[in-house]
Order: C-alpha cells, then structure tokens, then sequence
C-alpha cells in the first residue's frame, strides 16, 4: 500500500491508496454540475463527435434521466434552487456579479446544511455565483470573506466567486483569496474601470481571443471579461489550468475524507466561456473548441471516480451528474465554437437556447450512479426538476425530511430506483434570468402571457420542438395550468 499527500486548506494531509473501504452506513454523496453542457452534448445523449466515455459509463451502470429540467435557464438561480430547495424568483436572484451579496439566507435551509445535520463533511470545489458579503457590509477580497459558502453550510471551499468570464480571476480557499499578497491589492467594479490595466476595448491588440458583446474590460491571461480589476497578479488564475486546478482539489478532498461520510458539491466551469482547454485538450473533439471543453470535464469526472475507486469508495458514493442550464455556442467571445462545431448539436430536437424558457433553455443531463444500490441500469423518462434534490437525496439514503424543511422541494427518489414509478409532481416549473416561468405537467408545455408575447401552449408528445403553439386548440388546458401559476408562482 502506498501513500499519497493532498492539500487541503494549507494543510498536507496523507491519504492511504488501496483497497480500504469505509465503515460507516451512508454513502457519500457527489454532486457534479457542468456549467452550460446542453441536452445532448455528452454520448450517452447522442453526441457522436465528442467523446464522453466516464460520464456514459456512469449512465450505463447507472439512471439516466432524459426528462430532467434545471431550475433555470440561467446560472445563479438554477444554483440558488439547487442548494436551498426553493424557486429562485421568490428571492428573486438573477445572474450576480461577483460583488453581489449573499443571495442565500444563511439562516434558511440549505442541501449541505442537510448534510452536516447527518454528520457528513461537506465541500463546495469550483463555480460559486451566488454572492458574497451583505448588503450592509459588501465583500472586500483583500480582507476575510464573509458571507459565503461556509456560511450556507460548506465545511471547506475552494472555488471562483462568480464566472470565468468575470472579475475578479481569482480562487477562494475558504474564506482568503488565495495566493493574494497584501502589497498588492484587489480592486474590482463593474460599474466603471479601475486601475491602469489593459482593457479589450482600449487594447484590442494584446487579446489572445477576441471578444463579443461587451466583454471588453480588464485583460487577464490575454482575454478581456466583463468587469474591471486591478491588483491581485499573484492569485489570478490560469485559464489553462482551471480544470486540472479544480479536479485535483475535488480529489483530494475525496482521499483525506475517505473514513467518514461526505458531500461534495463540485461545480465545473466547463463549458461556459471564455473555452480555454489545456494543451491536452485542445483540438481533440471533432466538434472544434466547444467539443474540446466537454471532453475535458468527461476526464475530470473520470478522475473522480477513480479516486473513488482507489479509495476503496466508489461502491459507496452517489454520484449525480447534470448541467446549470443549456449553452449558448457563441455569446461573450469569437473563439470559433459555432463556426467549427462541426454539425454537433448541443439541443437535439429542442426549441431555445441559454435563457430561453422553451426546452432548450433548461431540458439538460442528467445522470444518477450508486454502484451500490442500483444493480441493473436503466433509463428514467419521468419528468424531474433538481430543485426536488433537497428532499430527494436524504430521503434516498433512509433520513427524509419533513414536510416543513422541504421548502419547494418534493421527494422524487422512486424515481431513482424504478424505472416504472408514478408522477411524483403533478407539474414543474422553470424560470428564465428574469424570474419568468414556463410550466410543465405531463406531456403539456405552457407560457403564461409576458410582455409583447401572448401565452403559448404546446403537446410535447407530438410537437418536442414547440413549433406549434396550440393554446386555441386546448383552451380548457391552458386555463388549468394558468390556475397553477396563479396559485404557485404568485403565492
């Protein structure tokens, strides 16, 4: 047997590599969440020119959903209702900055404070987005963070304030901005330029990836972001590396948390822009840049599981794998995605794309493993909106909560294990960047009326596409499920 060191949180820590296995009766859990990875962009959803072997591994052995639906079509709320069990535009949280406060109430009900309530370790390693600070004390990324994720329930955390196309560029551990020296200071805004570095507008000429609709401010690593900052050379990261830095980070809190049960949120920047694969990966899809970032974080799941394996683990740890909402090919930078994507398709047959509130919006992957539990594969076709994870995963593991503590959230977790169980909602909801909804009850998809756009109604079972808005056809359905927003939504 033999040895390997991890650090974690400034601590060097040894893990034992072998056949151990742990003694204790829960599972870990792992929840893995791709940023912007569409319907179909993995193999096990049809992708054909980009390669996904770990993830179709784990939907062989395991539940593949193809009914599943994020929260959101856009990033910070579909986190929000993931973590906290509860519709995002009740709060009415939106894309944040990376100065924005806390969007979650640290008091409220969170998934890793669920967690910690059964005695498990929990971890966030990656993609934060929701908040830092208060709205009386804003954050400061020169002095302790406060208000964060050790505040909603994580015991550690190493991750990126908001996106990788925002300032501040820079990694979390906890509550200290890593690697920051204090002679050198960070300045950020997003409301006017700061400091004296090179911006994508001024100075076009030093970008290494052009960019598209505004994100033009402060060059780091020769690609302009949305924002601006100064200060902070030595905690910047590299664009490169950002997978590789994140994996190992998930790994090593797997191998020195082996002898007791854990959570681990592990949010993946891949694959939202700016697309930055390292050298291994570049150029390795036939789907050009867009394919090389999926099969990317493919590897780094694999590398989880491997870990897993090593540590004697994997028999014992639910794995789910899923997406914050669908992508947009080419949205902030001219990187050539949608130009050399080669007839991939990240949205199958689907209407809508990234902030849309039709399907291609927020119909995304979604795959469930436990090696040990689930002993023959098979594919769910129910329909399942992880939001429900709150109630779901402590119920899957023998300690459901209450009805009080499930906030929005309901027990979906026969759906987990049968692939012949009942509805477990009668309707989901789901949400665009401005907290307007879509609502879908079996094989009916409906939009209540919006500005400049009337209400739609579409028969999914005939028309996946939503081409044919059937709302004067079926107006006794469309009124029912207006019913339900009336009396859901707007209570």
């Amino acid at each position: 047997m033999k040895t390997r060191t991890y650090l974690i949180g400034g601590i060097y820590l040894a893990g034992t590599v072998g056949l151990l296995a742990q003694n204790r009766d829960y599972p870990n859990v792992i929840c893995i969440l791709a940023d912007d990875v569409g319907y179909s962009d993995l193999g096990c959803y049809g992708a054909e020119k980009i390669k996904t072997p770990a993830l179709d591994k784990l939907a062989s052995d395991g539940v593949r959903f193809t009914n599943a639906y994020s929260p959101a079509s856009t990033s910070s709320p579909s986190r929000y209702a993931l973590l906290t069990g509860e519709y995002a535009w009740r709060k009415n949280v939106g894309i944040l900055p990376a100065d924005a406060p806390l969007a979650i109430d640290p008091e409220g009900q969170t998934l890793p404070k669920v967690f910690k309530s059964f005695g498990y370790s929990t971890a966030l390693v990656g993609k934060w987005h929701l908040g830092l600070g208060s709205k009386d004390k804003l954050v400061d990324f020169n002095k302790t963070v406060e208000m964060g994720p050790p505040e909603v329930g994580f015991d550690y955390a190493y991750y990126f304030p908001a996106t990788n196309d925002r300032v501040p560029c820079i990694y979390i551990e906890n509550r200290e901005v890593a690697g920051l020296e204090p002679s050198d200071p960070i300045t950020v805004s997003y409301r006017k330029k700061v400091g004296n570095e090179p911006t994508g507008k001024e100075n076009p000429e030093k970008l290494v990836l052009p960019y598209h609709l505004g994100h033009d401010g402060t060059i780091v690593n020769g690609i302009s972001r949305i924002g601006w900052m100064s200060g902070g050379k030595n905690a910047l990261w590299n664009d490169e590396e950002m997978a590789e830095t994140m994996s190992d980070k998930a790994v090593s809190f797997i191998c020195t948390h082996k002898d007791s049960p854990f959570f681990l949120y592990y949010a993946t920047h891949n694959a939202h822009e700016p697309r930055v694969p390292s050298d291994a990966f570049r150029g390795r899809s036939a789907a050009g840049i867009y394919g090389d970032v999926i099969e990317e974080f493919d590897f780094c799941v694999g590398e989880i599981v491997e870990a897993l394996k090593r540590e004697g683990l994997y028999e014992n740890t639910i794995i789910i794998v899923s997406s914050d909402n669908a992508p947009m090919i080419k949205e902030g930078y001219n990187d050539g995605a949608l130009e050399n994507i080669n007839g991939h398709n990240p949205y199958a047959n689907l209407r809508g794309e990234k902030y849309s509130l039709h399907e291609g919006g927020n119909k995304v992957p979604f795959i469930f493993s436990w090696p040990g539990k689930i002993k023959e594969s098979f594919i769910q076709e129910q329909s399942f909106l992880y939001l429900d994870l709150l109630a779901t995963l402590p119920a899957l593991i023998g300690k459901p909560l209450t009805e009080a503590e499930k906030v929005d959230s309901k027990d979906a977790s026969a759906l987990f294990l049968d692939p012949k169980a009942p509805r477990y909602r009668e309707y989901i909801m789901t949400q665009n960047n401005s907290g307007q909804i879509a609502l879908k009850m079996e094989h009916w998809k409906y939009l209540p009326p919006r500005k400049g756009v009337g209400a739609e109604l579409y028969d999914l079972r005939c028309d996946p596409s939503e081409l044919h808005n059937v709302i004067y056809a079926y107006p006794e359905i469309a009124r029912k499920l207006q019913n339900y927003v009336e009396a859901d939504y707007k209570k």
